[in-house]
């Protein structure tokens, strides 16, 4: 049967997770915006002859795509897919799949490559690779612009044969210019004195501070900025606060949620700062085979300005590849802002549990299967279990990349290509606590009645005045009044009437309740503004 009933899929998708990527039999739905429309015919489509499609075969398609072939229902297409972001999750996820799939990953060489070639031409010292017209340069631009799905299968296709992916690329860009009159000239110069890796650190730079700066980052500034809010619209309402579980001194509600927004921002803050890096230096980082064919060039100059015209920060000091410390650096700023957020996650789901929140619901939305009252914290719960799944990518990069066998082992190759994964699951862990803000409704009442039990909490403020005034032993005294037993109002108010202070001191502990008795923490949260405001925007550099 065809997969999907009713169904026409006509594509692979450029896949996050490398377990779906499009040597592997993957299906696409609906390109993200940027990508051209495909124009190459026979691409394949996948058809399933069992019903749990175990057993799958590639049927060619003779058939030029349009736009139009993509229309179809996702919801089919994602089913036999191995990781849930490129199936269940692909609609939360498909942002990143232009810079962190297989097919980004190929783009990217493809614009080294090129970029590299065009460094070439202008090199006075590199004669056989003249300066190129505006034509010549204008057609390998269009290259990098106009590379598409069609572009990558050629890739994949010449990989099938070469099996090397890196040279691949360069066999695909000799074959799109051999017949033009300047660049068929130089075609040798592809690739000129580079290792796989000196085109592969580049492309890994790029698609990651293009993922972070246009994906990522924006999102933890909505998440920042959505907790930011929460913070100061309920900046003033008293919320008991649990200290080991147990009532403790009363806060606000939106101090509490301060506390997130301003630690979120802090760690954003770091990521932001860190620099990405890359190397252009041959195979094992010291320009041996650039020296021996030009030796009177500049190759360590030459590497610095083409690696800065990227964006990148260049790397002197490097093997094969470059270190990856900067992405240790940068995976476990994500794993740590991640981490915060799974505080924040089931703390809320704390509050919802405690009554203190309340969920909008949806007509038409089932909370439980056989509990019909139930409005599950579902998208906290999402949130918090997608933190978890990115941290243990994001730490095993962070823990792994950074150690590399004397001048370069392969172990990174295979761990990069899961860049997407930890990202992808952050990404998803983003949205869902955004989703879950979005339908919170703040319930004085549980607040209200929560703190109008627990007049224990004023122990500590009366015992605070006591020692003011030299009334002995005041910890103790309170201690015997309040642990373990019941308090109310009433026992708290004869307590303060016997103790001899001065009347004003007396009148103010008269007046205290646990609702009022909340020290700085309206401030503190409306305070919040000025600090976060620094941090948003701010990007990868």
């Amino acid at each position: 049967m065809e997969l999907g009933v009713g169904v026409n899929v006509k594509s692979y998708a450029p896949r996050i997770s490398p377990l779906n990527h499009i040597n592997s039999p993957s299906l696409y739905t609906n390109p993200a915006p940027s990508f051209p429309s495909f124009r190459s015919p026979g691409i394949p489509i996948w058809r399933a002859s069992s019903k749990d499609c175990s057993n799958v075969e590639i049927v060619p398609k003779a058939k030029t795509m349009s736009a139009a072939d993509f229309a179809v229902d996702f919801e089919y297409i994602g089913l036999p897919l191995l990781c849930p972001l490129d199936g269940r999750y692909w609609d939360k996820v498909k942002d990143l799949s232009p810079f962190l799939s297989e097919f980004g990953l190929i783009k990217y060489r493809v614009l080294v490559e090129i970029r590299w070639l065009l460094k070439l031409s202008k090199i006075s010292g590199v004669p056989e690779v003249p300066t190129f017209s505006l034509e010549a340069e204008s057609y390998l631009q269009t290259l990098i612009d106009q590379f598409n799905l069609d572009d990558a299968f050629e890739v994949k296709k010449i990989e099938k044969v070469t099996n090397h992916d890196v040279k691949a690329v360069e066999y695909f860009l000799k074959q799109r210019c051999q017949s033009h009159p300047e660049i068929s000239k130089v075609l040798e110069f592809f690739h000129f004195a580079c290792t796989s890796e000196d085109i592969n650190n580049l492309a890994h730079a790029l698609m990651l501070k293009e993922a972070l700066n246009k994906v990522i980052l924006p999102e933890m500034d909505k998440l920042i900025t959505a907790i930011c809010n929460l913070a100061t619209a309920n900046a003033s309402i008293p919320m008991l606060s649990r200290t080991h579980g147990q009532t403790a001194s009363p806060t606000t509600l939106g101090k509490e949620m301060a506390i997130f927004a301003h630690r979120l921002s802090c760690e954003r803050k770091e990521l932001s700062r860190i620099e990405i890096l890359g190397k252009f230096a041959g195979a094992v980082g010291n320009y041996n085979a650039h020296l021996i064919a030009y030796p009177d060039v500049n190759w360590p100059e030459i590497a610095e300005e083409f690696v800065t015209s990227l964006g990148i920060n260049f790397n002197p000091f490097v093997t094969q590849i470059e270190s990856h410390d900067y992405m240790a650096r940068l995976f476990n700023s994500i794993g740590l802002f991640n981490n915060i957020l799974i505080d924040f996650d089931r703390d809320i789901w704390g509050y919802i549990s405690l009554g203190h929140f309340k969920q909008t619901t949806k007509a038409g939305e089932i909370g439980s299967s056989t509990m019909p009252h139930k409005v599950n914290p579902i998208d906290f719960e999402n949130s918090e279990g997608n933190c978890g799944v990115a941290n243990a990518d994001l730490w095993h990069l962070s823990f792994k990349l950074p150690i590399s066998r004397w001048q370069r082992d392969l172990t990174d190759s295979t761990v990069l290509r899961n860049m997407g994964v930890g990202l992808g699951h952050s990404l998803i862990a983003y949205k869902s606590a955004l989703k879950g803000i979005s339908k919170l409704q703040v319930n004085e009442a549980s607040l209200n009645e929560d703190l109008n039990r627990s007049w224990e909490v004023l122990a500590e403020p009366i015992q605070t005045v006591m020692r003011r005034y030299g009334v002995p032993e005041p910890y103790e005294k309170l201690k015997e009044l309040t642990r373990g037993q019941e308090m109310t109002r009433e026992r708290i108010r004869e307590f303060i009437e016997a103790l001899e202070i001065p009347i004003h001191a007396k009148t103010t502990l008269l007046n205290l309740t646990p609702h009022t008795y909340i020290g700085a923490a309206a401030d503190l949260a409306k305070s919040l503004d000025v600090v976060t405001s620094l941090v948003n925007g701010a990007r990868v550099l």
